[in-house]
């Protein structure tokens, strides 16, 4: 049984059922029946499909983004802007995805020979619940403007989100079966992934759960794309503006609640600016308010769990404990919910917990590098390689990008997602990419074609 809780106040909010295995048996025949059409439809025809659902989801903003709001906690400004990027990802391959998968020709003995890139089938998406709505379209868009079908596994902490993305596709009269909504519990999902219907997997959660999604994947030899942790770095280097650095720092850092796997984690800061960039970002923590994420004047809303809430405590808890400065934030508020204050950390050390594991939630962590070629080793001293973002003169900063052990880098700038940009990590941050055109070639096959008659001697 899936159970939503309001973590706004901690109160049971309603439980949702999940599919049983004639349930699951019907949306997988109906994934593959759909698929035996869909792969023959053209472009255009995608592509009608795909703007149709955006529209919807342009169109029913005030009622699609309260459901995050009320699952996990989502401010409701966020929420909408959620909303609208899904909406962005459809459009976006709706429109570049013939583009995208081109024939590419290339010179052989054959009288023309030529890679054309073909759908695989049915993917299965498992997703976490921190953005519901924008993690659904990241993976499915792409896939389904290839000619692949999709099931989505949501998380079980915002099933009237995943339903409600589920009904998109049906109330644009999208063909049964093209886009699915299958609530499971983990055993099931193991099934799925067996499934010879099933043709590949894109998972994005913890490194702990991809590693068990990546193994089950390769054992039935079906690929698999995964975005999982990061520990982000944030390099800020002694030339930097930090009057654009620091505004950016923070909403970096406090989006979603800090409940996002790209956000400046580590704030590694050379020494002759850290003091000086400290205050700056204790003034703009202090002034951000956190409350109800149903309230248009909340910055930042609760973690979406209880659980998460604690073990975020943890990792404070040591991380001062370890010899850290507590300069903003840092103690479990009173009353309902599951609410963290906006807290900074200075003075951590790469030996320190809030710099060795992944901190989810409104916690920024400062480290002090003497120099640059320190903050590059800093950085790069992590399991992790999601993402990094690096301050400075732009050519300085822009040469360090290559030096750092991620798989996206930011330059003077937000780390983001992008329609038009590849996503994903290295390390226990995952494989494969996600959005741009190497999103939408993760799950197609690249066939060669070989013509005769054979040319040359």
């Amino acid at each position: 049984m899936q159970r939503v809780i309001d973590p706004t106040n901690g109160r049971l909010l309603r439980e949702v059922p999940y599919a049983d295995p004639a349930q699951v048996e019907a949306a997988l025949a109906a994934s593959h029946a759909c698929f035996q059409d869909w792969r023959r439809a053209s472009f255009a025809e995608r592509g009608e499909v795909l703007r149709a659902v955006a529209k919807r989801l342009r169109d029913d903003v005030e009622q699609l983004a309260p459901l995050m709001t009320e699952e996990m906690g989502k401010p409701i400004r966020e929420a909408r802007g959620e909303v609208e990027k899904a909406a962005w990802a459809a459009d976006h391959y709706a429109e570049h995805a013939e583009a995208y998968l081109e024939p590419l020709t290339l010179p052989s003995d054959a009288s023309h020979s030529y890679v054309q890139h073909l759908p695989l089938g049915t993917v299965l998406g498992v997703l976490p619940w921190n953005a519901p709505f924008w993690l659904a379209f990241r993976f499915a868009a792409p896939a389904l403007m290839a000619g692949n079908t999709c099931l989505m596994k949501h998380d079980a902490h915002v099933p009237s989100s995943a339903a409600a993305i589920g009904a998109l596709f049906e109330q644009v009269g999208a063909p049964a079966g093209l886009f699915q909504d299958l609530p499971m519990d983990h055993a099931a999902v193991a099934d799925v992934i067996r499934d010879d219907r099933v043709r590949a997997v894109s998972f994005t959660g913890s490194d702990r759960g991809g590693a068990a999604v990546a193994a089950l994947a390769a054992a039935e030899i079906k690929p698999a794309v995964l975005e999982l942790g990061g520990s982000d770095p944030c390099i800020v280097l002694a030339d930097a503006d930090l009057e654009a650095a620091v505004d950016v720092i923070t909403l970096s850092r406090i989006i979603n609640a800090g409940q996002s796997c790209i956000a400046a984690k580590r704030i590694i800061v050379e020494d002759a600016v850290y003091d000086e960039l400290t205050g700056l970002l204790e003034e703009r923590l202090a002034a951000l308010t956190v409350g109800d994420p149903r309230e248009e004047s909340t910055d930042v809303g609760p973690i979406a769990r209880e659980d998460l809430r604690d073990n975020l405590h943890r990792q404070v808890q040591e991380t001062v404990a370890a010899g850290a400065r507590c300069r903003l934030g840092g103690e479990l508020p009173d009353g309902d919910g599951f609410f963290y204050p906006v807290t900074l950390l200075t003075e951590v050390t790469q030996a320190m917990t809030a710099a060795r594991e992944e901190t989810f939630g409104p916690v920024m962590a400062l480290l002090r590098a003497g120099d640059a070629e320190t903050a590059i080793a800093m950085a790069n001293d992590t399991r992790y390689g999601l993402a990094a973002s690096v301050w400075g003169e732009t050519g300085r900063a822009e040469a360090i990008a290559a030096r750092l052990d991620t798989g996206q880098v930011a330059v003077n700038g937000i780390v983001k997602t992008d329609p038009r940009l590849p996503s994903g990590g290295v390390k226990r941050s995952g494989y494969g990419r996600e959005l741009g055109p190497h999103g939408i070639h993760a799950f197609v096959n690249a066939q060669q074609v070989w013509v005769g008659p054979k040319q040359g001697g």
